[in-house]
């Protein structure tokens, strides 16, 4: 019996996304496996490495967003998951709005980001 959760995500650009990771801290693989329950792994597209047994997986859908994929149960033995996928998700909204508002024809736009 797997351990192993899929949630849907909002997220569409893996290398917003691998970026994102690295901002906070997380070693980032690609193409590998996340580790989940008594050693059992399964293959993602983008595996944060955390500390301890367990890691996050991000898969690719069809459509282009990507599921994320993890043992929640062991990923909160060590980790706040919440605080955890909350961080990873406000840095890679930040993160993405900062590169679409450097994308050519936005050059003259007045944008701000109030970040709290």
């Amino acid at each position: 019996m797997s351990h192993f959760s899929t949630l849907r995500t909002k997220v569409t650009d893996a290398a917003i996304l691998t970026s994102s990771l690295s901002d906070l801290g997380i070693s980032v693989q690609t193409n590998a496996d996340v580790r989940g329950y008594n050693g059992q792994r399964i293959r993602s597209d983008i595996v944060a490495i955390l500390e301890g047994d367990y890691d996050l997986g991000w898969s690719r859908n069809a459509d282009g967003s990507f599921d994320l994929i993890a043992d929640l149960w062991g990923v909160a033995k060590r980790h706040n998951q919440t605080e955890l996928i909350n961080a990873i998700n406000q840095k890679y909204a930040i993160n993405k709005t900062l590169s679409e508002v450097k994308r050519p024809g936005l050059n003259n736009a007045n944008v701000s980001l109030v970040l709290q």
